[in-house]
């Protein structure tokens, strides 16, 4: 973030509406939760294509790569409070692979932002076409939004789940098929 001094003074104000901040065990919490946001929030910060770098391999490889169960952290952008979940990314390569670490990475860099979920899979999708130019491109993305499950409704085991295709996978069902069966759809 940009003013971790500023960020505290807006965390100070906001505890005083909860608790007594002349109570000793709350004096560092201010700028402890500016640090921690700002950790949580550094995807601002990130450009996908620049976490690549030169991770792009040659490849003959032509069939569907595939990465599941890629943890994600993200926060609601209409309420601020977490969402997690699974990520499944697959790609069918165009003469390049990416390092594998790097689908993680492409991941946190759009959790680690405000987000809906909806445009987070769309975005991770675009990003992993725009650095590997690949024949398709699917993403599965099931996530937990505390603010069902905490608050409002309180629906505990309620799960979002949100699907986006590019190249083969939007144009071909039975790729398409294959890959959701394979995420565990």
């Amino acid at each position: 973030m940009k003013a971790p001094y500023k960020t505290e003074q807006n965390f100070r104000e906001i505890l005083k509406n909860f608790d007594d901040l002349n109570d000793p065990r709350l004096k560092d919490t201010p700028r402890r939760a500016a640090k921690a946001y700002e950790e949580l929030l550094d995807g601002y910060g990130q450009d996908p294509v620049g976490l690549v770098g030169n991770a792009i391999y040659s490849s003959s490889m032509d069939d569907i790569v595939m990465m599941k169960n890629i943890s994600f952290e993200s926060f609601c952008e209409h309420h601020m409070i977490a969402i997690a979940g699974y990520v499944t990314l697959g790609y069918i390569p165009n003469g390049a692979i990416i390092g594998a670490s790097k689908l993680a990475r492409i991941v946190d860099c759009f959790a680690h932002r405000f987000q809906l979920q909806e445009r987070m899979t769309m975005e991770i999708a675009d990003a992993l076409q725009s650095v590997l130019n690949p024949k398709g491109v699917a993403v599965y993305m099931d996530g937990q939004h505390f603010c069902i499950s905490r608050r409002g409704v309180r629906k505990q085991e309620a799960s979002l789940v949100t699907r986006y295709f590019l190249g083969e996978f939007r144009q071909n069902p039975a790729l398409r098929h294959e890959f959701l069966i394979s995420a565990g759809e």
